[in-house]
C-alpha cells in the first residue's frame, strides 16, 4: 500500500498540448460571390461616413444560407400547385419532399458545414431542410472568410451608428450561397403597432380626440378583444380552428405572464400556453428591467389576436430570432425564423403565419425563396402593411410589399355591440399602404383587369399593398411588462395580421373537413373580388384615407380588398362546408365480465348544418357478446349495451361502431375486455418493506391482507429468509379478512445479540387453502461493534496529462467510533499521485469528517482508466472504497 502524504503548499506548471486537427475543407476553390446583396446603400455610396472598425475580438451572430437546386422549378410548381387545372392542384409538399425536389443536397450542406468550422466559426444550430446554417464568430474570422472588413459607420438619419460590410462578401466553397445574414445591424426592426398618446404627439392633437366614437368592445372601458374580433368578422361558433397551428414570426421574446393577465382580466379561459422556440441562439424571455429592458407588447397582443379568432387552434408557436430591446436595438436574423418555419425541425408546419414586425434588409429578395416554399407547402405568411400612412422611400413597407406574401391593412371597425357582429368600417388614417417602396415588381394578380384603377391610384408595374385588412384603431385592451393592462391605448395593423392568421386557420379546418389544404390565398381572392360575389367575401371599405390614398369602391391602397365577411371568404377558400357528423364513445373502454354486461353512450355530432338521424351498428364483437342500442336510429345519442354470456372468449379487442345515414358514414372505436367470472382472492402487503434492527434489538412491520372478489377466508401467515439469530412473531395468526375489506397483523421480527449482521430478504407468505400470496421485507441487521465508512466523491473522474483533480472523502463514524484512521491506496496508477488535506483523520463519535484529496498527474503519465483501493486503517479494523481514474491526454 501507498501512504497518501498530507498536501503542502506547491506551485504547480499547467503544460497545454497543442492539438492538430487534421481535416479537409471541400472544394478549396475560388472566391465566389453571392447573387444577394450585403452592401448597404449608405456604405456603397459613401453617404454614411466611417469612424472606426469593429474589434476583430468582437463575437458576432450570423447566419449562411444555403440557395435551392432548382428555383425556377419551384417557381413552376407553385404556379401548378395554385392552378385547378394542373394535376398537381394542391398537391402540396412536406418540407421531405421539398428538400428532396428543390432543396440543395446533402453533399452541400456537409461542405457548408465543414467551411464553418474550418473557419473557426461555432455552430449554434441549422439543417438541411431549413438551408440555414447558424453560427458565431469572431470579426477577425469573419473578415478573413468572406473577404470583407466590418466598419462602424453614422446613421444619416438617428443619432446611432451602425456596424457593415464594406464590399460585397465571396466564399471559397465550390457552389454559390445565397446569403449571408448579419454582416450589418442597420435593418432597424420595430413593432407595427402604436400607442394612442405617441400618435397624438406626432400629430399636434389631444389624444383623447384621436378616436371620435365609443369604442363597443366587450374588454375593460368597451376595449376590443381578440374574441371581439372573431364575433366581428367571423360571427360563427363551429368553427374554431381545430388541428390547426399558428405561427407567429418575433425579433424578440415574451413573458407569458402577461399572456395570463390578459385572459384572467377579461375573465375569459386561456386556451392554451403558446410553445416558443429559439432560432439562432436568441432567447425567448422578455423582461421589461435594467439597462437591457425588453418590451413583449407586440409578442402578447399577437398572441391575443390569433388565439382569439381561433380559440380551439391546436397551438401556436411563437419563433423568436432576434434580441430586440425596448430601445430598439439589439440584433435580429430574419433567416433563422423563416428557415425554421419551413421546416418541422423545430415544431409541426403552421398553415397560417403573422409577422408584425417592419424591418430593412440589405437585400428585400432574401427571403423570396422560402415565401415560394411556404406557397409550395401550403403555408401563407401575412405581414402588417404599417402604421405611418403611404408607403414610401422613407416610410419602408418591408416585407409587407412583398409580392409572395399577404399584406394586412388597417381599418377603424365599430361593431354593433359587445361581442357583436360587424357593423361599420372607415380606413384607418396611419393604415400602411401604396406603391412597393423596393420596386418589387407587380404580380399577376395585381395585374388583372379591374384591380389597379385610375381611382385607387395604383401602379401597373410595381407591387400594390394592402392585400386585404381588419381593425387597426386605438381600441384594443393590451397586457404587456406585467405593468398595469390598457384599454383603448394601441392600435396598429399589428392587431390586424395576426387577427388574418387565426382566421385563415378557421378555413383550413373547414377545407380539413373536406380533405384539403389552402394555398397561398392571393391568387384566389384577387379574381374572387373581381365578380359580383365580392360583396359575400369581403367588408369593401369605401371611406377614409391613409395619407395619399383613400377606402374606395374595389380594391384600394389603405384597406385592400377589404376585412373578412363573416364565412364568405373561409366557403370561398376551403369549399362551402359539407354537412355531415361524427361520432363519440363515453366511456371509450369497458370491461365485462363473463354473464354480465356494460354500456357506453354513443354521442352523434352534428357538422356543418347536418340534420340527419343516423344508424348505428357495432362490429369486432368477441364470440359471446352481443351488442344492443337502446336507440337506433338517432339524431344525438344512443346508449349501447354489450353483453358478455358465460362462455364468451375473454381477452380486449376493439368493437368499432359505425353510424350511417344516406351516402355519409362516421366511426368511433371501443376498447373491450371480457374478463372471466371472479374468483375470491386476496393480496398482501408488508409496510414498511424494509427494517434495520440492531443486535440485540426488535422492528415491526403492519402485514395487510386484503380481501378480492369476496375472499373472506383464515390466512395464516408465515415468514421465511431469516438471518441466523433472528426470530419472527406475527400479532394474529390466522387472519380473516372482511368480503372485500382488508385486516393486519404486526409482525416483529427480533435479532439475538449474535445474529447475523447484513442484509437479507424475509419472505412473508399467506395461505388460505389452494392460494398463496407472499411479500418482501428487506431486513438489515446491524452490529453494535464500533466501525467506521469511507466514502469519495466523485469516485470516478478524467485527469489530463499533468493536471490534478480533487475529490472529498468522508469519514463516517458508526456505533461511537472515535479513533485516528490512516489512509492510503492499495497502488497508484504509474505517473499518478496523491494528497490529502490531513492523514492520519479521527471523524466524532457518531459523526463525520471530510478530507480533501487531490489526485496530479505527471506530463508523461500514460494515458488509460484504472480502478485502485482507497483504504482506511484504524487498528484491526480495514474498509476501502474504489476509486476509478482516467488519465487523458
Amino acid at each position: 500500500m501507498k501512504k497518501i502524504p498530507s498536501q503542502q503548499p506547491t506551485v504547480v506548471a499547467l503544460v497545454c498540448a497543442a492539438v492538430v486537427l487534421l481535416f479537409t475543407i471541400p472544394g478549396q476553390a475560388q472566391p465566389q460571390p453571392l447573387p444577394t446583396r450585403h452592401v448597404r446603400d449608405a456604405v456603397a455610396n459613401g453617404q454614411a461616413q466611417l469612424i472606426g472598425k469593429l474589434p476583430s475580438t468582437q463575437t458576432l451572430r450570423f447566419d449562411m444560407v444555403l440557395p435551392l437546386r432548382d428555383r425556377a422549378g419551384l417557381q413552376d410548381f407553385v404556379q401548378e400547385v395554385q392552378d385547378p387545372r394542373s394535376p398537381s392542384y394542391h398537391q402540396f409538399l412536406t418540407p421531405q419532399e421539398f428538400t428532396a425536389r428543390f432543396g440543395p443536397s446533402q453533399q452541400d450542406w456537409d461542405a457548408l458545414v465543414a467551411f464553418a468550422k474550418a473557419s473557426g466559426f461555432e455552430i449554434i444550430s441549422g439543417n438541411l431542410e431549413g438551408r440555414d446554417l447558424r453560427l458565431t464568430g469572431t470579426v477577425a474570422n469573419i473578415e478573413k472568410a468572406f473577404h470583407v472588413t466590418l466598419g462602424l459607420y453614422q446613421d444619416l438619419t438617428e443619432n446611432r451608428t451602425f456596424f457593415a460590410v464594406d464590399r460585397e462578401p465571396t466564399v471559397e466553397l465550390p457552389f454559390q450561397i445565397w446569403h449571408i445574414t448579419g454582416l450589418d445591424n442597420d435593418s432597424k426592426p420595430h413593432p407595427l403597432y402604436v400607442k394612442k398618446s405617441d400618435y397624438a404627439k406626432a400629430h399636434g392633437i389631444d389624444p383623447d380626440k384621436v378616436v371620435s366614437h365609443a369604442t363597443t368592445g366587450s374588454g375593460p372601458s368597451a376595449s376590443f378583444l381578440g374574441s371581439d374580433m372573431r364575433a366581428a368578422y367571423y360571427g360563427g361558433t363551429a368553427l374554431t380552428g381545430t388541428g390547426q397551428n399558428i405561427a407567429l414570426f418575433e425579433f424578440a421574446g415574451t413573458d407569458l405572464a402577461d399572456l395570463s393577465t390578459y385572459y384572467k382580466n377579461v375573465g375569459q379561459t386561456e386556451p392554451y400556453t403558446p410553445t416558443l422556440i429559439s432560432t439562432g441562439g436568441y432567447g425567448t424571455s422578455c423582461v421589461d428591467s435594467g439597462s437591457s429592458a425588453c418590451d413583449d407588447t407586440e409578442q402578447t397582443l399577437d398572441m391575443t389576436q390569433a388565439m382569439g379568432m381561433a380559440p380551439g387552434s391546436k397551438m401556436l408557436y411563437m419563433y423568436v430570432c432576434g434580441d430586440v430591446l425596448a430601445s430598439g436595438s439589439g440584433n435580429i436574423s430574419d433567416t433563422a425564423c423563416i428557415s425554421a418555419m419551413v421546416s418541422t425541425t423545430d415544431a409541426p408546419l403552421s398553415k397560417q403565419i403573422s409577422c408584425s414586425w417592419g424591418w430593412t434588409p440589405a437585400d428585400p429578395s432574401t427571403l423570396d425563396p422560402y415565401f415560394e416554399q411556404m406557397a409550395s407547402q401550403g403555408q401563407n405568411f401575412f405581414a402588417a402593411s404599417g402604421d405611418s400612412s403611404a408607403w414610401s422611400s422613407s416610410n419602408e413597407a418591408w416585407p409587407a410589399d412583398d409580392a409572395n406574401i399577404v399584406s394586412v391593412g388597417g381599418t377603424d371597425l365599430t361593431t354593433s355591440g359587445a361581442a357583436g357582429p360587424w357593423k361599420s368600417e372607415t380606413a384607418w388614417a396611419d393604415s400602411g399602404g401604396g406603391i412597393s417602396p423596393d420596386s418589387i415588381p407587380i404580380p399577376s394578380w395585381q395585374k388583372l383587369s379591374g384591380v389597379i384603377t385610375s381611382s385607387n391610384k395604383g401602379s401597373t408595374t410595381l407591387r400594390n399593398g394592402p392585400d386585404v385588412s381588419a381593425n387597426a384603431n386605438f381600441t384594443y385592451y393590451v397586457c404587456a411588462d406585467q405593468t398595469t393592462c390598457t384599454a383603448n391605448d394601441y392600435g396598429g395593423t399589428s392587431f390586424a395580421a395576426p387577427m388574418w392568421a387565426g382566421y385563415l386557420a378557421l378555413a383550413n379546418e373547414q377545407a380539413a373537413t373536406n380533405g384539403d389544404t389552402i394555398g397561398y390565398i392571393n391568387p384566389i381572392i384577387y379574381p374572387a373580388a373581381l365578380t359580383s360575389s365580392y360583396g359575400t367575401y369581403f367588408h369593401d371599405i369605401t371611406s377614409g384615407s391613409c395619407g395619399t390614398y383613400s377606402g374606395i369602391t374595389g380594391f384600394d391602397l389603405c384597406t385592400g380588398w377589404g376585412s373578412p365577411n363573416t364565412t364568405g371568404i373561409i366557403n370561398l377558400l376551403a369549399g362551402s362546408a359539407t354537412p355531415s357528423f361524427t361520432l363519440s364513445d363515453s366511456p371509450s373502454s369497458l370491461t365485462v365480465t363473463r354473464g354480465s354486461s356494460g354500456t357506453s353512450t354513443i354521442t352523434v355530432t352534428d357538422v356543418n348544418g347536418f340534420s340527419g338521424s343516423v344508424t348505428l351498428a357495432a362490429s369486432g364483437l368477441p364470440s359471446g357478446v352481443t351488442a344492443a342500442f337502446g336507440t337506433n336510429p338517432t339524431t344525438g345519442t344512443s346508449v349501447l349495451t354489450l353483453t358478455a354470456s358465460s362462455t364468451a372468449t375473454t381477452g380486449t379487442s376493439t368493437v368499432t361502431i359505425t353510424g350511417t345515414s344516406g351516402s355519409l358514414t362516421a366511426t368511433t372505436t371501443l376498447a373491450l375486455t371480457v374478463s372471466a367470472a371472479a374468483t375470491p382472492n386476496f393480496t398482501i402487503a408488508a409496510s414498511p418493506a424494509s427494517l434495520t434492527v440492531t443486535q440485540g434489538a426488535s422492528g415491526t412491520s403492519t402485514i395487510t391482507i386484503t380481501s378480492t372478489d369476496g375472499f373472506s377466508s383464515a390466512t395464516t401467515l408465515s415468514a421465511t429468509g431469516l438471518p441466523t439469530g433472528v426470530t419472527a412473531a406475527f400479532s394474529t395468526n390466522p387472519v380473516t379478512p372482511a368480503a372485500n375489506g382488508s385486516v393486519t397483523s404486526t409482525l416483529t421480527l427480533t435479532a439475538s445479540s449474535t445474529a447475523t449482521t447484513g442484509a437479507a430478504t424475509v419472505t412473508i407468505t399467506g395461505t388460505s387453502g389452494s392460494l398463496t400470496h407472499s411479500t418482501t421485507i428487506a431486513l438489515t441487521v446491524s452490529s453494535t461493534a464500533k466501525n467506521f465508512t469511507l466514502s469519495l466523491s466523485p469516485s470516478s473522474f478524467t485527469i489530463d496529462e499533468s493536471g490534478s483533480v480533487s475529490t472529498t472523502l468522508t469519514v463516517t463514524s458508526v456505533n461511537g467510533f472515535h479513533s485516528s484512521v490512516d489512509l492510503s491506496v492499495n497502488e497508484f496508477p504509474s505517473g499518478v499521485s496523491a494528497t490529502a488535506s490531513a492523514n492520519p483523520v479521527t471523524p466524532p463519535a457518531n459523526g463525520s469528517v471530510n478530507v480533501t484529496i487531490t489526485w496530479s498527474a505527471s506530463r508523461r503519465a500514460p494515458t488509460g482508466t484504472t480502478t485502485i483501493e482507497l483504504i482506511g486503517t484504524s487498528g484491526s479494523l480495514t474498509n476501502q472504497t474504489p476509486v476509478t481514474i482516467t488519465v487523458a491526454p
